[in-house]
């Protein structure tokens, strides 16, 4: 379950009769949108459906009947989501915005590159200037995988950004492959792999191209500073030694 101060209220109002749920509000739109398939259980600030959820009051379990041919919670819930409307507070609503407005930067950041300087990643701290210098609003409503594209149409007048992928091959030394590998082949997609006849790992491995950053950083972390790295631009070299 979540916590009162992540829910927000889904209201139906039926019969001459009221009905509020208690939801998280992602859950919510996912569930007006036919795409949940998580378990409701985790999503729900309490299995109960009330007249008034501010209060606590619940309906009478004959209009429960009446509406849904229920009085299950677990059954009812979804129903009064989807035929109802989801009710929030100007402090939600901001609340919403903001969590949305990061995880919309962090994404771009992680996928984003700038192709005039040599496909290097943007910090999220310059996609945030460019979002509002771009004067882009995050919907607090939308899930942030909807927002992307406009936001990225917004930002490349601003500044030159393109998504892409990257190939990474690295290369640890005998005396940190063993536990070093096993962190790098997990970093993204593992292309390939290879142990050397002097004991060394060479992997090759393809992730978001704005991870670059991380992927150093881990390699060096791994290794005591004694990787071996470089970005792979053609895919035949793949395959190649």
């Amino acid at each position: 379950m979540i916590s009162l101060d992540e829910a927000v209220t889904a209201r139906l109002e039926s019969h001459g009769q009221r009905f509020e749920v208690l939801i998280d509000p992602d859950a919510a739109l996912a569930i007006k949108r036919g795409e949940f398939d998580g378990d409701l259980e985790d999503v729900i600030a309490a299995e109960d459906v009330f007249e008034d959820a501010s209060r606590g009051d619940r309906p009478p379990e004959t209009a429960l009947e009446e509406v849904f041919g229920t009085t299950d919670p677990m059954a009812i819930i979804p129903e009064v989501v989807e035929r109802g409307e989801i009710q929030i507070t100007a402090d939600q609503r901001r609340e919403m915005q903001e969590q949305k407005r990061r995880q919309l930067i962090n994404k771009i950041a992680r996928n984003a590159v700038n192709p005039q300087m040599d496909d290097a990643p943007h910090p999220p701290e310059r996609i945030e200037r460019a979002l509002e210098e771009a004067g882009f609003r995050v919907d607090p409503m939308e899930p942030v995988e909807n927002q992307v594209d406009d936001a990225l149409d917004a930002l490349r007048p601003v500044i030159p950004i393109r998504f892409d992928e990257v190939i990474m091959a690295v290369r640890l030394p005998a005396e940190h492959a063993g536990s070093g590998q096993a962190q790098m082949r997990q970093f993204g997609e593992l292309q390939r792999e290879e142990w050397q006849n002097d004991g060394s790992w060479v992997g090759v491995v393809k992730f978001p191209a704005g991870l670059q950053n991380e992927f150093y950083d881990l390699a060096n972390e791994v290794s005591a500073g004694e990787a071996d790295t470089r970005v792979i631009k053609d895919e035949d070299e793949i395959g190649t030694r």
